[in-house]
C-alpha cells in the first residue's frame, strides 16, 4: 500500500522510525509523506544548483525505499512543477506580499509543488495539499515560514477558480509566458519562428507528459513480435508510425523490472531519435563513428544493424556516461561497440576512416521539453550563442575522418535554426568536398518528415515525437 493511501485511511506511519517532533504546545507533530518531501528536496536542489532534473530525481529515488505508487507521485510532482513553473509563479506572485525571487529556494519549491497540486491536479484535496506543504516546511528546517506557506496556499486555493490569464490574442507573449509556462525569451523566439498560433500549439504540447517509445532489438526480435509480447501488460501499445523498429507504449512507468527489457528485447528511445539512425542507414559490416555517443541509444541501434562483423566506435568526453553505453550494449547482446573517452571537438585524425559518421551534437535540448522540463529554465540565450561554435567544431572534426563516398548525419534535439540549418550551411560553405543529400535520396521511412532541403524535422505538436533536426551529408569520391 502506498504512503498516500496509508495516510488517508489512517493506517501506517509515514517516515516510520524518524523523529516527528513536537509543536510549541507539546503536541506531536506529524511528518509529511516522504514522496512530497523527496520531491521538494529535488526541486530545491534544481533551483539552487541548476542540477539536471532527471539525474537529481533518479539519484534521490535510488537512495530511497519508496514503494512504486509513491515513487510515481514524487516523479509527477517534480516534473509537473517544472513544466508549469512559469504559471505557478504567476499565480503565487499575485497572492504573495513580497518578491517571489527573495524567498528561500526550499520555501519557493514547497510553494510551487503545492500550487501545482492545487491548480494542475484534481485528485488531491485542498486540505491535504496545504497541510502537507506546511509539514514539508517544518521537516525542511524552515519552521519560521510555515505560517507564510499556509496563508499563501489558502489564498491560491481561494483564487484558483477565478484565475485570469493574459489574452492570447491581445498579449500572446504574456499568454505563452504565464498561461503556458515559457520563459519570455523562448516565447518570443517561438512566435518569431512559428507564428502565434503554432507557437501556442507547440507550448501546449511541450507541457504534456510524453508517450514512452521503445525500439525493438533487431538481434533478438522485431517490432511486430515485440508489440505482441508487450500487449498483455500494455494494452494500449501500438506500432510507431514512422520508425520501423518502434513501439509506442503510451503508459508511463519505468521498464527496469520488465523481463523483456532486462533480457535485451528492447531499448527506451523516442521515435524521432530512432529515425536519426534510420537516416544514417547503417549497413552490415560497416565501420561507423558515433562522435557524441552517451548514453548510447543511437550507438546500440547502429550496433544492432551492422552485426558483429562491423564496428561502432563510440566517443564521449565523460567516462561515467560511456559506462552507460557499455552497460546497454551488454544488456542487448552487442559486442561490436568500442568506447573511447574523447572530446570530438578536437582532432580525430589518429582514427581510421569510417564508412558512416553520426554527430548527435550537444545542444539546447529545446525539442525535448516534454521529458526534460527543467531545460526551459536552465537554458539561457547566452547558451544558444555558444553552442553553434561547439557543434560546428565537432562536425568538422568528425567529417575529417569520413572516407570518400561516406555518409554523415548531423542531428540535434532542438528546434532552433542557429543550432541546426545554420551549422550545416556554414559547414557546407567551407567544405566543398561535401554535399547535402537531396530529399528524394533520403531513406523512405524518414522522407515524410523531411523538408525540401532534405532536412528531417519533427515537432511534438505535429508528430507526437520529440523536436529533432537531422541532416544527411555525403563526402564526394576523390
Amino acid at each position: 500500500m502506498s504512503e498516500e493511501r496509508k495516510r488517508h485511511d489512517g493506517r501506517g506511519r509515514p517516515n516510520r522510525g524518524r523523529p516527528q517532533g513536537r509543536d510549541a504546545g507539546g503536541r506531536r507533530r506529524e511528518a509529511p509523506t516522504r514522496a512530497r518531501l523527496l520531491a521538494v528536496r529535488v526541486l530545491e536542489r534544481i533551483e539552487r544548483t541548476r542540477a539536471y532534473a532527471d539525474l537529481a530525481l533518479h539519484g534521490a529515488l535510488a537512495r530511497s525505499d519508496l514503494p512504486g505508487p509513491d515513487r510515481a507521485l514524487a516523479t509527477e510532482l517534480v516534473y509537473g512543477t517544472l513544466r508549469w513553473r512559469g504559471s505557478l509563479d504567476y499565480v503565487l506572485a499575485q497572492v504573495l506580499d513580497r518578491d517571489i525571487e527573495k524567498l528561500e529556494p526550499v520555501v519557493l519549491s514547497i510553494l510551487r509543488t503545492a500550487a501545482y497540486q492545487l491548480i494542475r491536479t484534481d485528485r488531491i484535496p485542498v486540505s491535504a495539499a496545504v497541510d502537507q506543504a506546511v509539514r514539508c516546511t517544518r521537516a525542511a528546517g524552515a519552521e519560521r515560514a510555515a505560517g507564510l506557506v499556509n496563508a499563501v496556499l489558502r489564498r491560491v486555493a481561494e483564487a484558483r477558480d477565478r484565475l485570469e490569464w493574459p489574452d492570447p490574442e491581445k498579449d500572446p507573449i504574456g499568454h505563452l509566458t504565464h498561461a503556458l509556462s515559457l520563459p519570455t525569451w523562448m516565447a518570443e523566439r517561438w512566435v518569431e519562428l512559428f507564428g502565434i498560433e503554432e507557437a501556442m500549439a507547440l507550448a501546449a504540447a511541450s507541457n504534456e507528459a510524453p508517450p514512452r517509445a521503445v525500439r525493438a532489438n533487431r538481434r533478438r526480435t522485431d517490432g511486430d513480435a515485440l508489440l505482441a509480447a508487450l500487449l498483455p501488460d500494455h494494452p494500449r501499445a501500438h506500432r510507431a508510425r514512422h520508425a520501423p523498429d518502434g513501439v509506442i507504449l503510451e503508459q508511463r512507468g519505468h521498464p527496469g523490472s520488465d523481463p523483456l527489457f532486462l533480457s535485451g528485447q528492447y531499448t527506451v528511445q523516442d521515435e524521432a531519435s530512432q529515425l536519426v539512425v534510420e537516416l544514417l542507414d547503417p549497413q552490415p559490416g560497416e565501420r561507423i563513428l558515433d562522435a557524441c555517443s552517451a548514453p548510447g541509444a543511437k550507438a546500440t541501434a547502429i550496433g544492432e544493424r551492422i552485426g558483429d562483423e562491423g564496428t561502432v566506435v563510440a566517443l564521449d568526453r565523460h567516462p561515467r556516461r560511456l559506462g552507460l553505453v557499455r552497460r546497454d550494449a551488454r544488456r542487448l547482446g552487442i559486442g561490436c561497440i568500442e568506447t573511447h573517452e574523447r572530446d570530438a571537438s578536437r582532432p580525430l585524425s589518429d582514427l581510421e576512416p569510417f564508412d558512416r559518421v553520426l554527430v548527435d551534437a550537444p545542444c539546447s535540448g529545446l525539442g525535448t521539453l516534454r521529458r526534460n522540463p527543467d531545460a526551459r529554465w536552465r537554458i539561457q540565450p547566452k547558451d544558444i550563442k555558444r553552442l553553434p561554435e561547439v557543434q560546428g567544431a565537432i562536425l568538422r572534426q568528425a567529417a575529417a575522418v569520413l572516407r570518400p563516398g561516406g555518409t554523415l548525419v548531423y542531428s540535434t534535439c532542438t528546434i532552433l535554426p542557429e543550432e541546426n540549418d545554420r551549422v550545416i550551411d556554414s559547414f557546407l560553405a567551407d567544405s566543398p568536398g561535401f554535399r547535402r543529400v537531396p530529399r528524394e535520396a533520403i531513406p523512405e521511412a524518414v522522407r515524410p518528415l523531411t523538408d525540401e532541403a532534405g532536412f528531417m524535422r519533427t515537432l511534438p505538436h505535429r508528430h507526437e515525437m520529440d523536436g529533432f533536426f537531422a541532416a544527411r551529408i555525403e563526402r564526394a569520391l576523390e
